[in-house]
């Protein structure tokens, strides 16, 4: 007898935490997986495992996330927490980012420092980078299908993201240029395209 088919991650119902104490633990576990390819482990956990929101979902607030002063990945952890309990749950999110991780480094950084000069340590770190890479590239490859539903479409999209790969991967261009000059581009776009939405749905609504 055939096994049932599986039903998609992205068919299934969306989830939420459970309580604080849910955060702050799913939180920790999420850290103390991000060696080197946080986005990669972020996204398999929060959409595809705990489902707490969809792709189309995570990209905007990982994009929202981006932007933010301080770490991406700490970022997305306190808007998540605040939405679903405010304050405390933000607090909650970014305690289980932080602890765990801050002990760990702690204890690799007195580690390292007695083989920082080793060629064996140093090609190992040369190893991991390419990992991440790898990773990082893997997961954004993974996300395009949610461009499917962005306003703007997926060739604009895919033409941002080949742009802002050439500004920073090839020019070199400070980030803060980037982010204003690109990003801001892109912002006033969708602004107009939205725009353009709603004004279509009020004439079909008065029609």
């Amino acid at each position: 007898m055939p096994p049932p088919p599986q039903t998609a991650p992205e068919a299934l119902p969306l989830q939420h935490p459970r309580s604080k104490t849910d955060l702050f633990v799913s939180f920790t576990w999420l850290a103390l997986q991000g060696f080197g390819g946080v986005l990669a482990v972020v996204q398999r956990e929060l959409v595809e495992k705990k489902r707490w929101m969809s792709r189309e979902q995570f990209l905007e607030d990982w994009a929202v996330a981006q932007v933010m002063p301080g770490p991406n990945v700490v970022n997305l952890s306190m808007m998540i927490g605040g939405r679903y309990f405010g304050l405390p749950g933000a607090l909650a999110a970014l305690a289980g980012m932080l602890t765990a991780p801050m002990v760990l480094v702690l204890l690799l950084a007195a580690l390292y420092g007695s083989v920082a000069d080793s060629a064996v340590a140093q090609n190992a770190l040369r190893g991991m980078g390419a990992v991440a890479a790898g990773l990082i590239a893997a997961t954004g490859i993974k996300l395009i299908a949610a461009l499917d539903k962005n306003a703007m479409g997926r060739g604009v999209c895919v033409f941002l993201a080949v742009l802002t790969f050439i500004a920073i991967g090839l020019l070199r261009w400070p980030l803060l240029w980037v982010l204003l000059g690109i990003g801001g581009s892109a912002c006033l776009w969708a602004y107009r395209v939205l725009g353009n939405v709603d004004a279509d749905r009020h004439k079909k609504a008065q029609g």
